[in-house]
């Protein structure tokens, strides 16, 4: 099956309310106040984005605060950045999965407790004052953005995630759109992939401001030099059934039935998925690969295994919603292989500053493997074009049209209580 070229550069959504990226703030602008809220503290993709783009605000027009449904690694990283406060979210809220969300006592029992969350999340917000408030995650989506409605405040949902049903329950579908278009004033997503799951009218009366913004990656550190040896092909990311490290392992035992390049699986399960991770090592034996693959576990210096890799593959089996891990590899200068699907289309042009492939597909994977691996050339040039294109992500530049997005926001909510006064004019 042939791959066709990436979709295009992530970019601004198109649209009279879209916020323009390329925008700059004016000079004078006044500090802005934001309070970030997330129900979950675990070093998930979001959450990973979140301390990033946090971590872009000191020395900016920026001063925020973040409000965390639970203690966890993402507090700890936070705190140099940001105010960080803790309100724990119940449990029965915060630990109902996507497959629970249906009718049932469950479900009753997280609304119940959600709501009684949601008034005292409301009260705290009046009392900070913020400027605005920005939801990082789905489930703080719907409770931050009503928690901020009573209190006063505009809202931005940070949306990450895909609302589509090969994500989330239809039901959660459902609800998930709806609030969309009710309960945020504005909505900056991570690609256009993930604002279209959303599927808010192009022209609406009350629509939120959009904007498209992507992930920033991390900083790099020194340039890591490969050396001389076996080729190593990675995978990063939290190991999760579709996140596909198993058709990774699959594709490379294809590629490279014998020899001596070596896979390296980065990672650990996070969410429930301890069985799907155990399976791994199993499978890796069955397909005789013993030795020739390494599992690191769970890793808080992500940084220092790309320095081993010569291509980096990310093997997702449904649409990413953007590809945090595609755009670290790139801006380690290491070729990328991605699945053709979501957010990597729109980062990758294939061919030039990567490889795309059909998602699942793991024959198409492993001949993608095979040319890179027997084309040197190939590799260092796909991986200079990377490099490159992995700029447009950069901290600076995501923080920039960031602030960009969440002023004009501000400047309609603004606009919109001028028309609301009554004019004093011919009425004496």
């Amino acid at each position: 099956m042939a791959v066709s070229p990436g979709s295009g550069r992530l970019t601004p959504h198109s649209g009279s309310e879209t916020t323009p990226t390329s925008s700059l703030r004016e000079s004078k602008a006044p500090h802005l106040s934001v309070v970030y809220l997330d129900h979950c503290a675990q070093l998930s993709g979001g959450e990973i984005a979140l301390a990033r783009l946090v971590a872009s605000w000191p020395g900016s027009d920026v001063h925020c605060q973040v409000v965390l449904g639970e203690h966890g690694l993402l507090e700890d990283l936070l705190t140099d950045s940001a105010d960080v406060r803790v309100v724990p979210l119940p449990d029965s809220a915060r630990q109902l999965r996507r497959a629970a969300v249906k009718p049932g006592i469950a479900l009753l029992k997280s609304l119940w407790e959600t709501a009684r969350y949601v008034i005292r999340l409301a009260s705290d917000l009046r009392r900070r004052s913020p400027d605005l408030v920005v939801t990082n995650s789905l489930k703080s989506a719907l409770y931050g953005a009503v928690a901020s409605r009573l209190a006063g405040v505009p809202v931005i949902w940070h949306q990450r995630d895909r609302v589509a049903p090969d994500y989330l329950p239809r039901s959660a579908v459902l609800l998930v759109r709806l609030a969309a278009r009710l309960l945020p004033d504005g909505v900056i997503a991570n690609s256009q992939t993930t604002l279209a799951t959303l599927h808010l009218p192009v022209k609406a009366k009350g629509r939120p401001v959009t904007a498209v913004i992507g992930d920033p990656f991390e900083r790099p550190g020194p340039a890591r030099a490969r050396q001389d040896g076996p080729l190593v092909v990675g995978m990063v990311g939290r190991l999760a059934s579709w996140k596909g490290q198993d058709i990774f392992l699959r594709a490379f035992a294809r590629a490279f039935p014998d020899g001596p390049e070596t896979a390296l699986v980065v990672g650990g399960a996070l969410f429930g998925e301890d069985d799907y991770a155990a399976s791994l090592p199993a499978l890796a034996s069955s397909l005789g690969l013993d030795g020739r693959v390494r599992f690191t576990g769970h890793v808080t210096d992500v940084g220092s295994y790309y320095g081993e890799m010569d291509v980096l593959v990310h093997a997702s089996t449904v649409a990413e919603p953007f590809g945090q891990v595609v755009v670290e590899g790139m801006a380690e200068g290491i070729p990328v292989v991605a699945a053709a699907a979501g957010g990597p289309t729109e980062i990758i042009t294939h061919d030039v500053d990567g490889i795309l492939y059909p998602p699942s597909d793991v024959e198409a994977l492993a001949a993608a493997l095979r040319q890179l691996a027997e084309d040197p050339l190939r590799r260092q040039r796909i991986g200079a074009a990377g490099l490159l294109a992995a700029g447009r992500f950069a901290p600076a530049v995501i923080a920039r049209e960031t602030e960009s997005a969440y002023r004009r926001v501000l400047e309609r909510q603004r606009g919109r209580r001028t028309r609301r006064r009554p004019s004093s004019a011919g009425h004496e």
